[in-house]
């Protein structure tokens, strides 16, 4: 429950009626119009530090796309940084859900591999940043390695994420099907998984998948009625120390990605230090 009644959340339309920045480029991976990347290159010369950004939606093309980042990638691009802002297939669209929308979200990561010469990134520490649906597919992006290898979600060789921040995210998707108060709903969760499956979250719930050996963050709004706060301090009492819980007053869902809000700045600041460690 929010803790201050007279906060005013920020809105999508205050956030999205601001003047909508650009990508350089936008690279596909697939044949469908969601299998796409939006590459944001900073000034100067490269080599560039890349940070890896996730959108949120509730796993639900109809409700957002990689579009929905452009002021915070924006925001990063004139911090300094390269990111590359995937968009994937939801569950709502053909091939989406199991296993398409983890498959895309796994390739659109891996083809920085194949672009890094083109648009001169750095691919010695990669940082995922993941929104809401986002934050759980950035944090599954950085536990891939350790997917069971009988999963058709398991890929050789998957490129590796050096820190993954959750913002406001749903991190433990058993946890979320349970919870009706999530703010997408159990049913879209078991669309996701695919939840006719023996196991459906063997290879889909990031902490199943524990320990990732990768270090986490998440920021979350103390005053978020979207996604509940105890999805994040659960989760990190299960990551053994891997999960750091970063809680900021006077912060609904949409601040999470708004330049010039306090939990953007605190975004940010973790970024900058992951490039640092």
């Amino acid at each position: 429950m929010p803790s201050n009644d007279t906060f005013a959340p920020l809105t999508w339309a205050e956030l999205t009626s601001r003047p909508r920045p650009s990508p350089q480029a936008k690279i596909a991976y697939g044949p469908d119009s969601y299998q796409k990347v939006d590459v944001w290159l900073p000034g100067g010369r490269g080599p560039y530090r890349v940070v890896l950004m996730v959108h949120g939606g509730c796993w639900t093309t109809s409700i957002a796309d990689c579009s929905l980042m452009d002021w915070a990638a924006s925001d990063l691009r004139d911090a300094g940084y390269a990111v590359w802002n995937i968009d994937y297939r939801g569950v709502d669209r053909p091939g989406g859900g199991y296993p398409g929308t983890f498959l895309d979200a796994a390739a659109a990561t891996d083809l920085l591999r194949d672009n890094a010469a083109t648009f001169d990134l750095d691919l010695s520490c990669i940082v995922a940043v993941g929104h809401s649906a986002g934050g759980h597919l950035a944090l599954w992006l950085a536990a891939r390695r350790k997917l069971p290898v009988d999963s058709p979600l398991c890929t050789p060789d998957p490129l590796p994420i050096a820190r993954a921040i959750c913002l406001g995210g749903l991190p433990d998707l058993e946890a979320a099907a349970a919870s009706p108060d999530n703010g997408c709903g159990v049913d879209v969760v078991g669309q996701l998984v695919g939840s006719e499956r023996a196991d459906p979250y063997a290879d889909t719930s990031v902490p199943l998948l524990f320990p990732l050996g990768v270090p986490q963050d998440l920021v979350n709004g103390r005053e978020d009625a979207i996604i509940p706060y105890r999805l994040a301090t659960d989760y990190v009492a299960q990551a053994n120390g891997e999960a750091t819980l970063h809680t900021v007053a006077n912060t609904g869902h949409v601040e999470l990605i708004a330049p010039g809000s306090a939990a953007w700045a605190q975004t940010k600041h973790l970024v900058a230090a992951a490039f640092r460690d």
